[in-house]
């Protein structure tokens, strides 16, 4: 009975990445990002639908934008759409088969092949190249 009620660890043992690993990193970037990607879409949507109500609603939504709070929030933006490609990508090739590994006898202790190196490298990859862009936009957002 102690060892049940000492497993009970809820979504902070879930969300807990030294347990998993890098793999469980990406699946909750990947959450994360489709999530900030869908509330700036919706914004997106909302910034350009503005110029219905003419020039001087657009200018004021131009100005609003035009800040260094709303520059940050672009280069986050950046860094999202940047990792959610890559990984994407690398979950749609795992998924197709591609460099998941030949398929073996589940045997204790259970490695599985779809978790390999290949898979931990563009995940690594992943977040080099978003970090990358990020840097990249902020000194075209900021003029460094």
């Amino acid at each position: 009975m102690d060892s049940k009620k000492n497993n009970r660890e809820g979504i902070g043992g879930m969300a807990n990445p030294g347990r998993y690993g890098i793999e469980r990193v990406a699946y909750w970037l990947m959450r994360l990002s489709g999530l900030g990607l869908l509330v700036y879409f919706i914004a997106h949507i909302y910034e350009t639908s503005s110029i219905l109500r003419g020039e001087v609603g657009w200018n004021e939504l131009m100005a609003m934008t035009d800040t260094p709070e709303f520059h940050i929030v672009l280069i986050i933006v950046i860094g999202m759409c940047v990792f959610h490609t890559v990984n994407g990508i690398r979950v749609m090739l795992g998924h197709g088969g591609i460099g998941v590994g030949r398929p073996t006898r589940p045997d204790y202790p259970y490695e599985p092949a779809s978790q390999n190196m290949r898979h931990k490298i563009t995940i690594y990859s992943a977040i080099v190249l978003a970090a990358v862009a990020m840097i990249y936009g902020s000194t075209v957002l900021f003029g460094v």
